[in-house]
């Protein structure tokens, strides 16, 4: 009777990956990321009341919206979010937690 022991190698740990890049969208002021919303609503809505007058030809104004969208309606919101939000809250990821803290402002952190 032969009795054969099967060795197995302790796993090794996964190397670390960078984190992937977050979508930005974000405009540089509020003022500006509402005017590109009200630009890229008003493509939509106008492209699609002025098919009674002007055709499906009126229609070729809606993907233009999503320039100023920077995508779909909903990235806009995402940016609106981000826009309003920049400079008020921080991320930080330790230990493979992150957490959402709001940001100081003056600088004055640890003083």
């Amino acid at each position: 009777m032969t009795t054969t022991t099967t060795t197995t190698k302790p796993a090794r740990p996964a190397p670390a990956r960078p984190a992937p890049a977050r979508p930005d969208f974000a405009s540089s002021s509020v003022p500006r990321h509402l005017a590109r919303g009200a630009l890229g609503f008003g493509l939509i809505i106008g492209s699609i009341a002025l098919v009674p007058t002007a055709g499906p030809a009126a229609l070729l104004a809606a993907p233009l919206s999503l320039i100023a969208f920077r995508g779909c309606p909903t990235c806009w919101m995402v940016g609106l979010a981000q826009t309003v939000s920049r400079g008020r809250l921080q991320r930080a990821c330790a230990n493979g937690t992150c957490t959402l803290t709001r940001a100081d402002p003056a600088g004055t952190a640890g003083k």
